[in-house]
């Protein structure tokens, strides 16, 4: 019975996923240019098998395609395997990467697709490239329609399309076709429905609708630069639903809600949270942003704050105006979220800094950083220093290793540090740009507040140059060009 049931589980888990990608063309060498040519427009992913960023695309295109399977003008989303059916097609294209996406119009290579590799996010990106930037709406019937899509809305009634106003609005949409979603309307019975002739509106999809704000905000300055900022202070609300292409909307000090996030499968679940999150947001509009993110796509966000899993309650994590962070220790409720709220904006909670133990042993010639102890060692040492942030898996920084002991001993009894921290296992304090493995930063004693990104030669002769030149007091063992000094006998 167990093994009948499994049989009928994995059955039923295919047939979800191939109804997932029912939407999604399947294009070969032999059929690629005839579908092409019955279609508009075209997103086509070249693929393989075996790829894993494929892999984790496929669903979320997938997803995408049943978004828009209904949309007009239409868009079509198709995908060529390269590594069987597709060969020459994916040569043809100069496909030399997976996944590889290009926008089509009709057989025709329009561009490369660089834009969201998220479900929403691709079809806002491809809803964006067909007709006009705004979508012109004729009927009653067609408004109502029209905002029954998931997505928040730019809209703009004008009894006359060349007004002042009208043409503010469609030259920002123009401007941010690819960003937003718009459409306007100059029909008698929309602007009498609406009881609007000459307005912009902001209109909140309805899966975000709450009883704490109108879904519905009125735009009332005159130029392109007001519009702009309306839109940025009212797209997301008081609880956006903050993903991996909307991040950089969110401005700290920020408060942000990790759980299940999932308007496709569980929007009611996914409301029950926000509006526990809502219910604070509101005392604090104007003062902070708040903000709900699917747990499972932001696990790094989560791992930088220690934590490795997420129930079924919400995770509250913060940063403040310097971009400290900070955590919610208790468990998630609308009184610990607003006692939590309450003494960020006050200054009054404990950052949360990812740290290794503070070494019991920091004798040798390298001095070991940590998160905990970097102030003592880096900052507060009175001493000139070179700090090498790296990662212990980097193959550069292992080759830099003995070269760096080698030169920490030289300078043993000189008045200069050499430090380094693993920036994979610390919190990198803010000042420091740390992008790839090994970077390096010299910080003379009377000036830490700067420090100096090192980008000199990596043997231990160009350190030595560098630190003797650039000392604040010239090195006892070392002449200003880094020459060794002659001792007398």
């Amino acid at each position: 019975m167990h093994k009948a049931l499994l049989v009928l589980c994995l059955a039923g888990l295919a047939y979800l996923s191939n109804a997932a990608e029912s939407d999604v063309l399947e294009l070969t060498d032999d059929n690629f240019l005839s579908v092409l040519s019955e279609h508009s427009t075209t997103l086509v992913m070249f693929y393989a098998p075996w790829c894993g960023h494929c892999k984790r695309l496929k669903p979320e295109y997938a997803k995408a395609a049943e978004i828009v399977k209904d949309d007009d003008p239409p868009i079509t989303l198709a995908k060529v395997d390269c590594t069987e059916a597709g060969k020459e097609t994916c040569n043809k294209f100069s496909v030399s990467g997976y996944p590889t996406l290009k926008i089509f119009k009709g057989e025709e290579v329009s561009q490369d697709y660089n834009g969201p590799r998220e479900a929403a996010g691709i079809a806002k990106y491809m809803r964006a490239q067909v007709g006009p930037a705004s979508k012109e709406i004729k009927s009653v019937e067609e408004l109502d329609k029209f905002f029954t899509a998931k997505e928040t809305t730019i809209f703009g009634y004008f009894k006359d399309v060349n007004s002042k106003l009208a043409k503010t609005f469609l030259k920002f949409a123009d401007k941010n076709r690819e960003k937003y979603r718009f459409g306007h309307s100059s029909n008698e019975e929309v602007l009498e429905k609406a009881t609007e002739s000459d307005a912009i509106v902001l209109v909140r999809a309805p899966h975000l609708a709450n009883k704490f704000e109108e879904s519905t905000v009125k735009f009332d300055g005159s130029s392109e630069s007001d519009l702009t900022a309306f839109v940025k202070e009212n797209y997301h609300g008081l609880v956006g639903h903050r993903t991996q292409d909307t991040v950089r909307d969110f401005k700290n000090p920020l408060i942000t809600a990790y759980y299940g996030v999932d308007y496709v499968k569980n929007p009611k679940g996914t409301n029950y949270w926000r509006n526990r999150v809502l219910k604070v947001a509101k005392e604090f509009a104007g003062k902070l942003t708040f903000a709900i993110s699917a747990k499972d796509d932001f696990q790094h966000e989560l791992n930088e704050y220690g934590y490795d899993f997420v129930g079924d309650k919400p995770v509250i994590l913060a940063r403040d105006a310097k971009n400290l962070k900070y955590a919610l220790k208790e468990e998630f409720s609308v009184e610990n979220l607003r006692d939590f709220a309450e003494k960020l904006l006050e200054g009054e909670l404990e950052p949360y800094i990812k740290s290794e133990p503070i070494p019991e042993d920091n004798s040798a010639p390298v001095k070991v950083a940590v998160a905990k102890n970097f102030d003592e060692v880096v900052m507060n040492n009175d001493k000139d220093t070179l700090i090498e942030f790296y990662a212990p898996w980097c193959g550069h920084c292992k080759k830099l290793a003995p070269v760096y002991d080698e030169l920490a001993e030289k300078l043993q009894d000189e008045d200069v540090v050499i430090a380094k921290m693993d920036a994979t296992a610390n919190d990198v304090p803010p000042e420091f740009n740390v992008r790839g493995f090994p970077t390096l930063f010299w910080l003379p004693k009377d000036s830490k507040n700067k420090p100096v990104s090192y980008n000199e030669g990596r043997e231990v002769d160009d350190f030595l140059k560098f630190i003797s030149k650039h000392a604040t007091k010239e090195l006892k063992g070392f002449d200003r060009s880094g020459k060794p000094k002659k001792t007398e006998l």
